[in-house]
């Protein structure tokens, strides 16, 4: 019992620290790459960025890390424990740089990776941001005219002796459970939303199966959305760990950790696993079924050619450019849908209300 509440409140606190941004992580990676450059050691560049980094918590890290290199550790031991904040590529580049020694170049390496990720989720923050707050607002205004002019018509409509059309019930129903049950219906999509994150986060079966439906062609928009993102983080960060020299299954197993999408890295951790049984690599690509066959000769030719990081290269350009074509054509492909939502609302508003009226003029004549 005590060991669980401790746990509960542990996972609380965790819940309220600071995260570390990545914007945080590329600036301070930046630092160490120019520093070391320039001359300065290692341990006295880890000590500038904690002296100079204003989040909390890579402060802290940042300390810690200095401690243990001051102790003796080498810097891939040091940093080791704080792999879930780093991730698995900042540990390659890190080991890398030490073994090469050349940190300054590993680490702007790393920072120009780190970027690129970072500036591709930006962009699809901001291409889905207009329509989110397009349909929010529809949404909202759908509501205020659900709660403040049905009410007004209700009292007429109660008055009618024969039944209502299926519009105007749709509305009177509407409007009863917003205006009586609104505030349970809020707790009740709040108590759902909140369920479904935590086992989407938790539950491994789960995650897996609700990353397969998101990545199903059927998935309008979405699945190409992530599978193209997804697939050029995966070639982006491979490509450029074997440009730098690490071993092909050492940089399959780095760039797979960066897949969140669990349906497609359980494909991808058999490309490792082929590899070890003496299958080329375009070999092990092709029976993951990810990979158009264009790509896969593009990546046959590099092996056979001796550049397979030139033909990485190009077949991480290939998704990024799929990519860039989606999020720069988001408004494009939504308006449709959109308007069509809209109008949907539009219309159950007018014949719900005026509907009876026609019925009543009818009557009248």
């Amino acid at each position: 019992m005590g060991d669980s509440l401790n746990s509960a409140i542990s996972s609380l606190k965790e819940s309220f620290e600071p995260k570390i941004n990545i914007a945080n992580k590329i600036a301070a990676i930046r630092q160490i790459s120019v520093m070391t450059d320039a001359g300065i050691s290692i341990h006295d560049a880890i000590t500038e960025v904690a002296a100079n980094t204003e989040n909390p918590k890579l402060k802290k890290i940042y300390e810690n890390i200095g401690a243990d290199i001051n102790a003796g550790k080498s810097i891939a031991d040091s940093i080791e424990p704080y792999k879930e904040e780093f991730g698995h590529i900042s540990i390659a580049m890190t080991n890398l740089g030490e073994k090469t020694g050349n940190i300054a170049s590993a680490y702007a390496k790393l920072a120009r990776i780190l970027e690129d990720i970072r500036d591709n989720v930006k962009k699809f923050k901001k291409a889905i941001r207009t329509p989110l707050i397009t349909l929010a607002a529809m949404a909202i205004a759908f509501t205020i005219l659900i709660m403040a002019v049905v009410p007004k018509f209700k009292e007429m409509f109660e008055k009618f002796d024969s039944a209502l059309p299926l519009p105007t019930q749709m509305l009177l129903f509407l409007e009863n459970i917003l205006n009586n049950y609104g505030l349970y219906v809020l707790a009740g999509i709040a108590l759902i939303v909140f369920i479904f994150i935590r086992q989407y986060k938790r539950d491994e079966k789960f995650k897996y199966k609700v990353d397969k439906i998101l990545v199903h062609p059927k998935f309008y928009l979405i699945h190409k959305i992530i599978f193209f993102s997804t697939m050029h983080k995966y070639t982006l960060v491979f490509g450029e760990l074997v440009k730098s020299g690490i071993p092909v299954s050492e940089a399959l197993d780095t760039a797979v950790d960066m897949v969140d999408n669990a349906y497609i890295k359980e494909k991808l951790l058999t490309v490792n696993a082929n590899i070890a049984r003496g299958i080329s690599l375009s070999d092990a690509f092709e029976q993951t079924e990810l990979f158009e066959n264009m790509l896969l000769q593009m990546i046959r030719a590099g092996e056979t050619g001796g550049q397979l990081d030139a033909m990485l290269g190009k077949v991480t350009e290939y998704y990024d450019s799929r990519f860039q074509d989606i999020i720069d054509n988001l408004a494009a492909y939504i308006e449709p849908i959109m308007l069509f939502f809209i109008a949907g609302l539009v219309l159950l508003m007018a014949l719900g209300i005026f509907m009876p009226m026609w019925d009543l003029g009818k009557a009248v004549k």
